[in-house]
């Protein structure tokens, strides 16, 4: 892990979040390649990997972000507090946003209940763009780490960053099959599965590219970024993640899978971070 890091921190922070948003790109595509492999997926086995990406996106959203940028903050008390509590706020907003102009459709739902503008897309790009859109915030939050790490924050250091990165990727391995499978068993061809899959993680890179080159020009503006992934996250796993696990009888695999999840991204952060 020491070998790792030593390498990012000789990179240029925007270098090392492409490099790092890279990974969790290419851990998506190992996912999805899964399709080549397994006709089907198990309903069991894929609510308790969904389980699984909440848990990380949770225990990321405080430990990897919203703790730093606290931490970060000048003043005391409420003062102390605020600019997270915009930046979290203003990052749930965004994705609101996007929820209800992107169309697209969650996982184990019916293609009644599909969200955004009305359209005639066919039901796996629907799919598709709901696991992209559940990755804009991850790859943002590992651009913002390395960003600030580039700004000298102490509070944002490489290692920081390389674990988020690590705990990110973990869990869009299960992300790439979800997306994979499901797209198979409407009667894509593998291949087009699978370029579906490792597709919806292509945003990860760009907005990690993004994010870091806004906090290293502007870093006051830090703990607020910090906080809107956070923010982002957190509205992901509420309106669209968990809800995607609560639609079948497997719901306490789910709820296990979620505090797999959490507990993995928690000691990542707290023991390498």
């Amino acid at each position: 892990m020491e070998t790792i890091i030593a390498f990012f921190e000789e990179l240029h922070p925007v270098t090392g979040a492409l490099i790092a948003t890279l990974f969790t790109w290419f851990l998506t595509a190992l996912g999805a390649a899964f399709v080549f492999f397994f006709k089907g997926m198990n309903r069991a086995l894929l609510d308790g990997m969904l389980g699984f990406t909440g848990g990380v996106m949770v225990a990321a959203s405080f430990w990897s972000l919203l703790a730093p940028g606290i931490e970060m903050s000048e003043g005391e008390g409420f003062m102390k507090v605020i600019p997270s509590a915009i930046g979290f706020v203003l990052g749930a907003f965004f994705i609101f946003g996007l929820d209800k102009i992107l169309p697209h459709l969650h996982i184990n739902f019916k293609e009644s209940e599909k969200e955004g503008l009305d359209t005639s897309w066919r039901r796996s790009t629907l799919l598709f763009l709901a696991i992209t859109l559940h990755n804009i915030p991850e790859g943002l939050a590992v651009g913002v780490i390395f960003g600030g790490a580039a700004a000298g924050v102490p509070e944002a250091s490489i290692g920081g960053a390389v674990v988020l990165a690590m705990g990110i990727g973990i869990q869009n391995f299960p992300e790439g099959i979800a997306v994979a499978m499901p797209m198979r068993g409407l009667g894509a061809s593998r291949r087009r599965s699978f370029w579906y899959g490792q597709l919806s993680a292509v945003v990860e890179p760009i907005f990690g590219v993004l994010g870091a080159v806004a906090v290293s020009f502007f870093t006051p503006m830090l703990p607020y970024a910090l906080a809107f992934a956070a923010g982002a996250m957190i509205f992901v796993v509420v309106e669209e993640v968990i809800p995607e696990t609560q639609q079948d009888r497997f719901t306490d695999i789910a709820t296990m899978g979620f505090i797999l999840g959490f507990v993995i991204m928690m000691m990542l952060d707290v023991a390498l971070g």
